[in-house]
């Protein structure tokens, strides 16, 4: 009993500390992303509290952080700009109008993924392949760090400048620092969290030495904020009277609502996946889902700008010891107090400090043993990693993971379709028997009827799939395919070892194939995805 008591006191420690962590590095992320969409800084701020809070209280991946994202940004940025046109080209022009079009979106994008949830959608990430996995967490790595670079650089007179001389040695020399504190410290002792402490102490060296420097405030002021502080999250009551509701607001908003609602997703679900295979558990996808879609329709009813999980801060959680819900409560929490009360003392948090722990979250996550084995996985595994990784860096998330898994999956196709063999052999009374080992799908019908020689063959054909499975309705058509070439040469053939589902769609074809399929005690038992009524039998009778 005093084991379990002190094990839980260390748990809710450690996600106090990681929760308050994770909310310093999520200010600048947030604030970020809101100038990437052309939006104000709360917009952003407010975001990451309400769908932080939400998808911590109620998501499928405890210790998993969610806020406002890069990937999602990217895509508001025309989605906002688009939204002002429309505004201004109204009977009565309304500016800004872009914002009020964005919010009506996230809450459509918050359906969209509800019910995703809903149906069970959220079981299909399963079907992404271990390369894809490996490009995306590589690809968002550099991402990350390409950002960071951006923090090496100073705005005069308007126009942005890379920083040089004793200003770029002391950001340097911060960065540094931080990194060296969160790797040394851990090796010393692990009672206290080193990302939090990088961040006090690289704080208190900037103080202490008067260091003219980045730090939060400024960064949201040279990017045209008037700073971190603000109040309660407002409803917005104009939401659905400033928005003309007509069909033509639904067909511009529902293509951007579908593309954000799949990105979020999917980002959502590969950094649960990702988390999972950190901590060694099993989060619910679907559950957090229907958390995600949820928390976007609230966080856009009271001003914000949508979000998913932030594969990030995520990761700087698990890595400071957040495992439970508490940390990411602690988070969205601790976010809106900055943004409440403690905006005077997070302002003066350099940039640098949250630089170095976003270089050390970079460091964690790319996959750095995806370069010691790409010389020994298949060239085709390779070209998948590689390329995902170079569409996440130059497209985003989702294009890349879209076309990854359609690379995996038609180099899948392409070495099962070569793997279809037939094997010959001669009865006693003179038939021939092919005997069929392999898949029999779209893929490889072409070699499944290049195997007989229907002019060479004796009076009597028999065909033994018992090694062999159909596993489509390509695969149906060719076996019809085959018979007919046979009797048009006057020759007999018989059918053994079909599934029942596969002898079922072949009596519906034709009624001739039940004088030349042979049912035996042994045939197999799978079903083809040509039947719904057998492809729903699978399901329930798997």
């Amino acid at each position: 009993m005093f084991e379990l008591i002190k094990k839980r006191t260390k748990n809710v420690k450690n996600d106090i500390t990681s929760g308050i962590t994770v909310a310093l590095a999520l200010v600048p992320e947030a604030v970020a992303f809101s100038f990437v969409a052309g939006l104000d800084p709360l917009v952003g701020l407010y975001a990451a509290f309400m769908v932080g809070l939400i998808t911590s209280l109620f998501g499928g991946r405890p210790g998993m952080i969610s806020g406002a994202t890069g990937a999602l940004a990217v895509v508001m940025v025309s989605l906002v700009s688009e939204g002002n046109a429309m505004g201004l080209a109204m009977p009565q022009p309304v500016s800004n109008m872009g914002v009020q079009y964005l919010f009506v979106t996230v809450i459509l994008m918050g359906i969209f993924q509800a019910i995703a949830g809903g149906l069970k959608l959220g079981k299909f990430i399963r079907l992404v392949p271990h390369p894809v996995m490996l490009g995306f967490v590589n690809g968002l790595a550099i991402v990350i760090f390409l950002s960071q670079l951006d923090m090496f650089k100073t705005v005069r007179t308007g126009v942005s400048h890379w920083l040089a001389g004793p200003e770029l040695f002391t950001m340097a020399g911060l960065v540094i620092t931080t990194m060296m504190i969160m790797v040394l410290l851990p090796k010393i002792t692990r009672k206290i969290p080193a990302a939090l402490t990088a961040i006090l102490v690289v704080t208190g060296v900037t103080l202490a030495f008067n260091l003219e420097v980045a730090t939060v405030g400024s960064f949201i002021r040279d990017g045209g904020g008037e700073g971190l502080k603000g109040g309660l999250p407002v409803f917005q009551s104009q939401l659905f009277s400033l928005i003309p509701w007509n069909f033509a607001t639904l067909k511009f908003i529902f293509p951007y609502a579908f593309i954000l609602a799949g990105i979020g997703i999917i980002e959502s679900l590969l950094t649960l996946n990702l988390i999972d295979e950190i901590t060694q558990t099993r989060g619910n996808s679907n559950k957090e889902c229907v958390a995600q879609g949820m928390a976007n329709i609230v966080t856009a009813l009271f001003g914000g700008m949508g979000g998913c999980a932030m594969i990030g801060q995520s990761i700087i959680n698990v890595n400071s010891g957040g495992r439970g819900r508490l940390s990411g409560v602690v988070a969205a929490l601790s976010l809106l107090g900055f943004i409440l009360f403690g905006s005077a003392i997070i302002e003066q948090v350099p940039i640098a400090a949250l630089t170095g722990i976003m270089f050390m979250v970079v460091i964690g996550t790319f996959a750095w043993s995806s370069l010691r084995i790409m010389h020994k996985i298949p060239k085709s595994d390779a070209l998948v990693l590689v390329s995902v990784s170079v569409l996440t860096v130059t497209f985003d998330l989702a294009v890349a993971v879209f076309v990854g898994i359609i690379m995996s999956a038609l180099v899948f196709s392409w070495e099962n379709a070569l793997r279809i063999r037939a094997r010959k052999r001669i009865k006693p009374d003179g038939t021939k028997v092919y005997e069929i080992w392999g898949p029999l799908f779209f893929g490889s019908t072409q070699m499944f009827v290049s195997k007989f020689d229907v002019k060479g063959d004796p009076e009597n054909v028999e065909i033994d799939f018992m090694e062999s499975r159909v596993s489509d309705y390509s695969g149906i058509e060719a076996i019809s395919g085959v018979v007919e070439k046979y009797e048009k040469q006057g020759k007999h053939i018989a059918l053994k070892h079909l599934s029942s589902d596969c002898i079922k769609l072949l009596n519906r074809s034709d009624k001739k194939y039940r004088a030349i399929i042979i049912e035996e005690i042994d045939d197999p038992r799978y079903y083809v995805v040509a039947d719904p009524n057998s492809f729903h039998a699978s399901l329930s009778n798997p």
